[in-house]
């Protein structure tokens, strides 16, 4: 009797995370065989713009040094939504004396019981769960004991190491120029060879729509709807106060456009730019998603100094801020997606008196950093401190 591990996923694309964790379940669970699937359409998002075949053929490459390891086809073959379900009962007829493993991260073993059908899954499989943090074991061991009694299903845990990518963030990377890092060199040389995931496509001068289109597939889901708030009140407040329309719209847009990436990968880019970080950033590093975004924004899209450093300030602020650069501050702040404890006064004060309300934002972003115990940025103290003593020399 073999035994046969079944890795999913979008695969979208396959990068060194996947490959590393291919060769842990390989070796934790001393596997005869790893079949990994690529998904179709999976009921819960949606896949994008990379034609399946694409898909299949980058996860045959990334993988082709793995032993005993396989490409199934299975899934995109399946028309309509795909259910792991599905998958793997018809793997069940294809090996049916030998031991299946379905094989998945925390994230994914946390959501199994409302996946479609898990009944189904758990008759034909061994549940297996990698980890890392071992803080998490008591949890992951108490969901699995409530599966065990509702579904009956046999589960298995591995420790095994782990690169923390995600296909959104490699996308992005990608997108960035920056993509080598995240790849094995055959995946990489099939994307540009295929001028994928906007390889080999000048970005520079897009018309706003185009611009936006991008943008908006560059973040996670969640983000989206704040980033296209900011933009729309950004244009909205330019007009109010006489900026440029286009310019408080553009870089509205693009204000988180590195939004998505770890902090590991905000390092990376900047390297990879030859960004001057203060010591401060480099302790951090999820700070500098406004300054890289601001060397995305120059290097990538083409946009104009005015935006660019519209971008570079929005999260800090700074001394002696232009009207564009309060205006990108305060969008991002208050736009209409935002819930927090003082924003509707905050944007009352963004529409009457700016300078008002850019030291409210600032008062409001130091207090939520100080209650966090974080460390606050030079740049936000200079910023305050500039709008207070203006505000004393005018009284």
């Amino acid at each position: 009797m073999a035994r046969i591990g079944i890795f999913g996923g979008s695969f979208h694309p396959p990068h060194l995370g996947h490959i590393l964790a291919a060769r842990e379940f390989q070796q934790k669970l001393a596997l005869d065989t790893l079949l990994l699937i690529p998904a179709g359409v999976p009921p819960h998002k949606t896949i994008g713009a990379i034609d399946p075949v694409h898909r299949l053929e980058m996860t045959r490459l990334a993988v082709q040094d793995l032993a005993n390891t396989q490409v199934l086809d299975l899934e995109l073959r399946r028309e309509g939504r795909s259910y792991t379900a599905d998958t793997v009962e018809a793997l069940r007829q294809q090996y049916p004396r030998d031991e299946l493993f379905l094989l998945m991260g925390t994230d994914m073993f946390f959501t199994f019981e409302k996946w479609y059908q898990p009944e189904r899954i758990v008759r034909e499989v061994t549940l297996v769960v990698a980890y890392r943090d071992k803080e998490k074991r008591e949890e992951l061991l108490r969901y699995a004991a409530s599966l065990k009694e509702q579904l009956g299903a046999r589960i298995v845990f591995v420790e095994n190491e782990f690169l923390p990518y995600s296909s959104t963030s490699i996308r992005a990377m990608l997108a960035f120029c920056c993509g080598k890092h995240y790849l094995a060199p055959q995946v990489l040389d099939y994307i540009r060879q295929n001028k994928l995931y906007l390889q080999g496509e000048s970005l520079k001068n897009l018309s706003f729509e185009k611009l936006e289109e991008i943008s908006l597939s560059l973040h996670k889901p969640k983000r989206v709807a704040h980033v296209r708030g900011c933009s729309e009140t950004a244009a909205a407040l330019a007009e109010h106060y006489g900026v440029d329309v286009t310019d408080a719209r553009r870089a509205g847009i693009l204000h988180d456009i590195t939004k998505a990436l770890t902090a590991e990968e905000q390092l990376q880019l900047a390297q990879d730019y030859q960004m001057p970080l203060s010591d401060f950033e480099r302790r951090y590093p999820k700070l500098i998603h406004a300054k890289t975004g601001a060397v995305v924004a120059r290097e990538i899209f083409g946009e104009n100094e005015a935006v660019c450093e519209a971008i570079t300030w929005h999260t800090t602020g700074k001394a002696d801020m232009s009207l564009l650069e309060k205006i990108i501050y305060l969008a991002d702040y208050m736009e209409p997606n935002r819930v927090l404890d003082g924003v509707d006064e905050l944007r009352r004060l963004t529409w009457t008196d700016l300078d008002a309300a850019l030291q409210r934002g600032l008062e409001m972003s130091l207090a939520h950093v100080l209650s966090t115990d974080s460390a606050v940025d030079p740049n936000s103290h200079a910023a305050l401190c500039f709008l207070k003593e203006r505000k004393q020399s005018y009284e």
